[in-house]
């Protein structure tokens, strides 16, 4: 230690209701670097035969890094090292090359991550595309994304969820992070014509980053909170913080954090001075520098199979792979999405003459979302063209995935990525399931799970479905029952898998398990056990017409948007009818053969509802007449058909998608008006003037009116604005209390018509609380970082 230097102080700091030991605060924040030190980096960056970045990307590295020399020194050619002292790499099919140092918190964007990417999600990915130097693969990709608004809602978006799964806040704060996080340049460019951005992504190390920042915000900041923070950090508080004249947007960005920067500095200086240093400064210190492991450099090794744009990204992955699919897992969904995708990329590069390139990009691209559902007639062409729907999205992926020679070449590439020596049938649905129900996975979220288990169960994948065939595309499934009937496989192979996916979608057949046997049909029961695979095969027999009919209306009757009344009935407990809308009910209904329309009806002429139990018996309706005893159910209710208006039994408190019901003051108003909650004028109808919260007290103003915001966004302010309702609500009633004595007896401190309003409104709030309750208490909680603290090795393999 330098004669003269503060030793590293060690204080005890209150975070929240613990007393944590913060260790080694350093007396003082790093500074910048200056523009002569960005330049030795640079310059030192060039001259490295083993490096090939852009000017750009050296600049990002420089800027981040809090010492620049030690890189300098790093990149330098040594006598017995042509590569400098870089740490060196090797992974499936390439050598890596590093510089490990320290960066600013305030200078790494979160990367796509496949843990959170192939969960529900609001916000798409961006595109990622590989850059290469004459010929040559480099250490850097490409992220296009729509435009700024969609940067920034993805970048809060992966914090949020990560957040949400985990932290090392109190960790952090003992004594900041101790592993390295790996990062690597980006090139961020935009489809709207925005100019590009150079910045240093973290491909792993998610949640050590997150829980940084979640740090810095305090003990009592949601991962709402957190990610707004971070977001507005990197990339100003509106979605046109760089916009306006003068330098580039890089630039203006750039300098826009260096001035967040300077008022921590500042906000540290002030706390230092005191004879004790407060919670503030451990914040500031801990959080303020991170350790990474910046990727440099590539270099492809001979006879790799990838072409040179995608040997880094692939570098990458394998290295994320290696200890998220063998060692700390990522959930299934996440490890199957890598498997597949870098498998399909494998059998691009391999240029096998049995199949042309173009076509497996144009897979590659759909099972990956780069091509949207809307651009598949382009991609298939024909005569008719399929219709540009996400059902017409999984017919073609599983088509064409299932093409003999191709699906065994795929599940090769796939053993090989997970080290595995076989693989059935029901393994490789475990692989399609995740990237068929991307269109619709938010949408679907409450039966996301059990839709995934049936994937798991062998899906859509019966013995004839892969046996390869050709997609015959229709605007009605029903005109493909009578051709299916009379021997055309290809019209029967598109109704089992339409009309399958969409049964599995919507959580009418399942991966059924013995406690499903002999059930109530509306609870979920089925007449008899039989894989999901073997159910699709039985329905689409040739000689089976109520099987055909059953998946053709099935497919007809999927929406990609919403979840049927079937799979996830609203049940009211308050009595109020749900607001009238013109959009139909969304219903499948149980096949009769015998009616014109071929759906069956109860005693009273009214339309009924499909069970999974129709569905499984519908597959083999001979075995059904076979059973002993059969099960007589009552059914319930039918929902309401279009012409008997609105149901009664719909519920009507606030939905999920941040919709508030009828009635709910200010927060009807501003949902009315089509404006987000929190860029309305308040939050907390009911609050009074000292417990009301504004706009910028969750999201800081300015924020761009007339931007579309993701759901996540909207339903971190009305969970701040049912928080404090109810908080609001409490203190009223509390004052109530202390004055009642005073009133007197002329009248009541509540009139009694109210109070029965009043205790109406509370019970259903307290209801849809305890429903949301349970649900979030029921799902397993996803072992993605584990439980250990963030200085245990384990902990950081994220």
């Amino acid at each position: 230690m330098t004669t003269g230097t503060p030793a590293p102080l060690s204080i005890d700091v209150n975070w929240g209701a613990d007393t944590i030991r913060v260790t080694n605060i350093s007396p003082r924040l790093p500074t910048d670097s200056t523009e002569s030190q960005i330049a030795a980096v640079a310059a030192a960056g060039r001259a490295n035969p083993s490096t090939q970045l852009p000017d750009a990307s050296w600049d990002a590295i420089a800027r981040a890094t809090t010492r620049p020399e030690a890189m300098a020194v790093q990149l330098r050619p040594t006598s017995d090292e042509h590569a400098g002292l870089l740490m060196v790499e090797n992974v499936e099919g390439a050598t890596l090359r590093s510089a490990v140092t320290r960066v600013l918190l305030s200078e790494l964007f979160p990367g796509p991550q496949p843990r959170t990417g192939m969960e529900v999600s609001e916000v798409a990915d961006p595109q990622v595309h590989g850059i290469t130097h004459d010929g040559h693969p480099s250490a850097i990709v490409q992220y296009r994304y729509e435009n700024l608004v969609h940067l920034r809602n993805h970048v809060w978006q992966t914090l949020h969820a990560t957040l949400s799964l985990n932290s090392y806040a109190a960790s952090i704060l003992t004594r900041s992070v101790t592993r390295n996080l790996i990062t690597h340049p980006v090139e961020i460019t935009f489809e709207d014509g925005t100019e590009p951005l150079h910045v240093l992504v973290v491909r792993d190390g998610i949640t050590r980053l997150a829980s940084a920042w979640s740090v810095l915000a305090g003990h009592d900041a949601d991962p709402a909170e957190v990610a707004t923070l971070a977001t507005d950090a990197l990339l100003g508080r509106t979605s046109a913080a760089g916009a306006g004249a003068g330098p580039g947007l890089g630039q203006r960005l750039a300098a826009g954090r260096a001035q967040w920067r300077q008022s921590r500095r500042q906000q540290f200086d002030d706390e230092m001075k005191s004879a004790t240093p407060g919670v503030l400064a451990a914040q500031i210190a801990q959080s303020y520098v991170v350790p990474a492991q910046i990727a440099v450099g590539i270099e492809g090794h001979d006879g790799r199979v990838l072409s040179p744009e995608d040997i880094f990204d692939d570098a990458v992955r394998s290295v994320l792979a290696s200890v998220h699919v063998e060692f700390k897992q990522w959930d299934a969904a996440a490890q199957n999405v890598e498997v597949i995708t870098r498998a399909l990329k494998r059998i691009i590069q391999q240029g096998d003459p049995r199949w042309n390139t173009a076509d497996l990009q144009a897979v590659y691209g759909l099972a990956v979302g780069r091509i949207p559902v809307t651009e598949l007639p382009k991609v298939f062409g024909g005569d008719p063209a399929p219709p540009g729907t996400a059902l017409w999205r999984a017919v073609y992926l599983v088509s064409a995935l299932t093409q003999p020679d191709l699906l065994e070449l795929v599940k090769d590439q796939a053993k090989a990525i997970k080290g595995g020596q076989r693989m059935s049938m029901k393994g490789f649905g475990e692989l399609l399931g995740p990237i068929v129900d991307l269109p619709w996975r938010a949408k679907k979220k409450l039966v996301t799970k059990q839709a995934r288990n049936a994937w798991n169960n062998g899906g859509v994948l019966s013995a004839d479905v892969t046996q390869g065939w050709t997609p015959v595309p229709t605007e009605d499934f029903t005109t493909l029952i009578e051709p299916a009937m009379n021997g055309d496989d290809n019209a029967r192979r598109t109704l089992a898998v339409a009309g399958g996916t969409a049964l599995i979608a919507d959580k009418l057949l399942t991966r059924n398990v013995g406690s499903s046997l002999g059930g109530r049909k509306e609870k979920g029961g089925v007449p008899f056990r039989a894989d999901v695979n073997k159910v699709i095969e039985g329905l689409s027999r040739s000689t089976n017409e109520l099987g055909l009919w059953t998946l053709a209306l099935a497919a007809n009757t999927f929406r990609g948007n919403d979840l049927p009344q079937n799979s996830v009935p609203k049940q009211s407990l308050t009595g109020k009818e749900s607001p009238e809308t013109d959009e139909p009910p969304y219903i499948y209904f149980k096949v009769d053969l015998a009616a014109e329309d071929r759906i069956a009806v109860d005693a009273d002429g009214v339309p009924a509802p499909l069970y999974e139990w129709d569905v499984v018996a519908a597959s083999d309706p001979d075995r059904v007449a076979r059973l002993a005893s059969p099960i007589t159910v009552v059914a319930p209710p039918a929902p309401a058909t279009p012409d008997q208006g609105t149901m009664p039994t719909e519920e009507t408190a606030p939905d999920l998608d941040g919709t508030p019901a009828e009635g709910s003051g200010a927060t009807s108003a501003a949902a009315a008006s089509g404006t987000p909650l929190f860029l309305s004028a308040g939050v907390g109808a009911g609050v009074g003037a000292e417990g009301a919260a504004t706009v910028g007290d969750l999201f800081p103003e300015p924020r761009d009116e007339g931007v579309q915001v993701p759901p996540s966004q909207r339903a971190a302010a009305h969970r701040r604005s049912l928080r404090l309702g109810v908080q609001g609500a409490r203190d009223a009633l509390d004052h109530l209390h202390a004055l009642e004595p005073d009133v007197g007896d002329h009248t009541p401190i509540v009139p009694v018509d109210q109070l029965d309003h009043l205790h109406t409104l509370l019970i259903g709030i307290l209801t849809d609380v305890e429903n949301l309750r349970r649900r979030t208490v029921e799902k397993p909680a996803p072992d993605e970082d584990g439980a250990e603290s963030e200085g245990s090795p384990e902990s950081h393999l994220d």
